[in-house]
């Protein structure tokens, strides 16, 4: 019943046969197509509205579609990343950026709803906190030849749930980047056989999540933020038969990045790519260095500190678990990142995110995560359609030169 083009077929093929009934499968194919054209709130009742003008349904049975049928968004999240990769990034590491979003929701039994910290409205002297729910986002980092800027296309969600309601679970409590770590391990279970950069601002550069990237070095690398006045040593020396005692752990200690950068060094200048698509004229300043916690050993780590030349960003540090990477590879990584960010812009704006009103708990496990790829959908479906397609629609506006995902849409819905 949905047309759709010859390239995006086999990824509606295998979205049908992840149910165990194909009926629930045909029904949630349904439901989403009508979420691609409705305008405003994605609440079932606003979806069914659009479903009754094409044929008779049972409102019924799309109610209970997200609250109690059997089916999993993890096996429509491994389709939709297998097509993804396969015609995006079919060779080479795959980039992947993630973040996370508060989605405000109302309503007093709303299950895993707490108070967070909004990240949008919030500023280092003025904290604005929301009630809703917090979710971690993993997505893939693709760059399409008619956009101005690379596309992070979700395909993992978490949702992160407060000690209150982990302990009424019996669940232990995991941090943000806890969570993205099962994320990204699930993701390396996914793809045995690729390797995978993935970029986080500073709540994802812990110790912790340094480490997990380095005991999967070979499938991992992690790019983040760090302190720049952080403490760095040498590699520990190595122990020789004749003395005693616990071998060292840690070596002398190094100039922090800060340190280095004040010194009369000179720094190597470079043109990079920045936030938004953009290129920034940078003066960096590199080194290697062992990052050490106590009780938890060292992590070796490549830090690239970062003046703007053009005076308009302050000054930056960032570090990678791969010491091989080049500062202008750890930069524009990191860089990539912001994209994220215009991601949960769009969801909100084209997608209806905070709209939906689902309170139990299956509901609210699936119907957001639903939304996030419903957006990797609509690229996939965009980049699947001929350039004679008739549907094809663009808004031109003064020195708009490239595809938008308000483009997008509207040639999907079309």
């Amino acid at each position: 019943m949905i047309r759709v083009p010859r390239d995006f077929k086999p990824l509606l093929d295998n979205l049908s046969s992840a149910t165990s009934r194909p009926q629930t499968a045909q029904r949630l194919i349904f439901f989403f197509a009508a979420a691609i054209l409705v305008i405003g709130d994605r609440t079932v009742s606003s979806v069914l509205r659009l479903l009754s003008l094409i044929e008779p349904v049972n409102p019924s049975t799309y109610h209970r579609l997200f609250s109690h049928r059997r089916w999993s968004a993890n096996k429509f999240a491994k389709v939709i990343a297998s097509f993804v990769i396969e015609r995006f990034a079919a060779e080479g590491a795959i980039k992947v950026v993630g973040d996370e979003t508060v989605d405000g929701h109302r309503g007093k039994k709303v299950y895993g709803k707490a108070r967070h910290r909004d990240a949008v409205r919030s500023s280092h002297s003025h904290t604005v906190y929301r009630y809703g729910h917090k979710w971690i986002v993993l997505a893939i980092l693709i760059e399409l030849p008619y956009t101005g800027r690379p596309l992070a296309l979700p395909v993992l969600v978490a949702l992160y749930r407060d000690k209150k309601t982990n302990a009424a679970e019996g669940h232990r409590h995991k941090t943000a980047a806890e969570l993205m770590c099962g994320l990204l391990a699930v993701l390396m279970r996914w793809f045995p056989e690729r390797k995978f950069v993935f970029a986080g601002d500073n709540a994802y550069g812990t110790h912790a999540m340094a480490r997990f990237a380095v005991r999967h070095r070979q499938r991992l690398t992690l790019v983040s933020k760090i302190v720049a006045d952080a403490n760095l040593f040498a590699p520990p020396p190595r122990r020789t038969k004749k003395k005693n005692g616990r071998p060292p752990v840690k070596g002398a200690s190094l100039p922090s990045p800060a340190e280095v950068a004040q010194s009369n060094k000179r720094g190597r200048k470079l043109r990079v790519r920045w936030y938004g698509g953009g290129w920034r004229n940078v003066k960096v300043y590199s080194g290697v260095g062992c990052w050490y916690k106590s009780g938890k050993g060292i992590v070796e780590i490549r830090w690239v500190y970062v003046i703007d030349l053009d005076g308009t960003h302050r000054d930056e540090c960032f570090f990678s678990t791969d010491t091989a990477m080049t500062p202008t590879d750890i930069i524009e990584m990191y860089g990539g990142r912001w994209n994220i960010e215009t991601t949960f812009q769009e969801m909100r704006e084209h997608f209806g995110l905070e709209t939906t009103r689902g309170w139990s708990r299956l509901t609210v496990l699936r119907m957001a995560p639903s939304l996030f790829l419903l957006y990797t959908i609509v690229v996939a479906f965009y980049d699947t359609m001929p350039q004679s397609s008739p549907h094809r629609r663009t808004r031109t506006w003064m020195d708009k030169e490239t595809i938008t995902l308000s483009d997008m849409i509207i040639s999907v819905r079309h």
